[in-house]
């Protein structure tokens, strides 16, 4: 028999189903803890400057904090609530998938 596995992506989002956080938004909040550079961080993900900054501006729009402070001398930065943010995603995500890789064994195997 082949080898399966089980593979699930996971998303806040609000009650219009608008993304809060995903994997893309997790990957750019990383990347800008990284590098100190929303521009260096959406080069990473070969995403444009705009993109990223967009999804960055939506997610702090729909939770109404600032979650990456952006300053042209001092560079990038996440704020306490955009740490905690991350932080609490990545919990959640290691928990979820920990139940989902569970869920996937007692069925499958």
């Amino acid at each position: 028999m082949v080898n399966l596995k089980f593979k699930s992506s996971h998303w806040i989002v609000d009650e219009h189903d608008n993304i809060i956080l995903g994997k893309g938004r997790m990957e750019i909040l990383e990347n800008i803890e990284k590098t100190g550079s929303i521009n260096q961080a959406a080069k990473m993900m070969n995403m444009s400057y705009k993109a990223a900054w967009s999804k960055i501006k939506a997610t702090e729009k729909h939770l109404n904090t600032t979650i990456v402070h952006a300053d042209r001398k001092e560079g990038s930065r996440l704020t306490v609530q955009g740490k905690e943010l991350l932080e609490k995603f990545r919990l959640l995500k290691n928990e979820c998938m920990a139940v989902d890789d569970e869920l996937f064994n007692n069925i499958f195997k």
